[in-house]
């Protein structure tokens, strides 16, 4: 049975966080809330979290996961990234955009894609989100909390606690945050690849 914590959007409580953070240390599965709609996340080293995610997604191998890091410091140790692909990320981030580039020895053969060896990563504009990274000093493993054959993904905590209560450990709830997934620009070949048109504004990478 899931737990539930109602967090403040704004001013996350931080002995509320602290909670969540130890239950991700003890290898829970959680869905919380992203400045694009809520999301399913883990640590990087749970691959019982991770299987988990594909299941309640039914998602294949060649999904590409998404690491989501509290910085640029932090991002920059799980992906390749030169000097003008940096820049033009910089200048949209922190926001709703999600980046593919190839992955560095640190991420771990499992989350990347099988034969391009790149990954996911994006830099949250979430007070609650960047709590949580802050707190956990890692990188969270995440995806889109859209359920199989459905077209928008949940955006109500209570209704994620209904759905989903045997199959995650804890919802973090700061109140609506959106349908919209993030903008998925593919930078793994060197030039902008826009792959999803979502809540980030495309147009500066067109």
């Amino acid at each position: 049975m899931a737990k539930y914590f109602d967090v403040h959007p704004q001013t996350p409580q931080s002995r509320t966080i602290g909670t969540v953070v130890d239950s991700l240390r003890s290898g829970a599965l959680i869905a919380y809330p992203t400045d694009s709609c809520f999301a399913l996340g883990c640590r990087m080293g749970n691959q019982d979290g991770v299987d988990r995610i594909r299941s309640i997604r039914r998602l294949d191998d060649r999904h590409h996961f998404t690491l989501v890091c509290e910085n640029f410091g932090q991002l920059g140790q799980f992906v390749h990234i030169d000097n003008d692909v940096f820049r033009a990320i910089k200048s949209a981030t922190p926001g709703s955009y999600t980046f593919i580039l190839p992955a560095t020895k640190e991420v771990p053969r499992r989350l990347m894609h099988p034969k391009k060896k790149t990954v996911g990563v994006r830099i949250p504009d979430h007070a609650v989100t960047r709590a949580l990274l802050a707190e956990l000093g890692e990188p969270l493993v995440s995806s889109t909390l859209l359920l199989p054959d459905e077209g928008e993904p949940l955006t109500q905590g209570w209704e994620i606690k209904e759905r989903l209560d045997h199959l995650v450990d804890a919802v973090v709830d700061s109140g609506d945050c959106g349908t919209e997934p993030t903008t998925v620009v593919d930078f793994s070949g060197g030039e902008a690849e826009i792959v999803r048109r979502g809540a980030g504004d495309p147009a500066r990478f067109e």
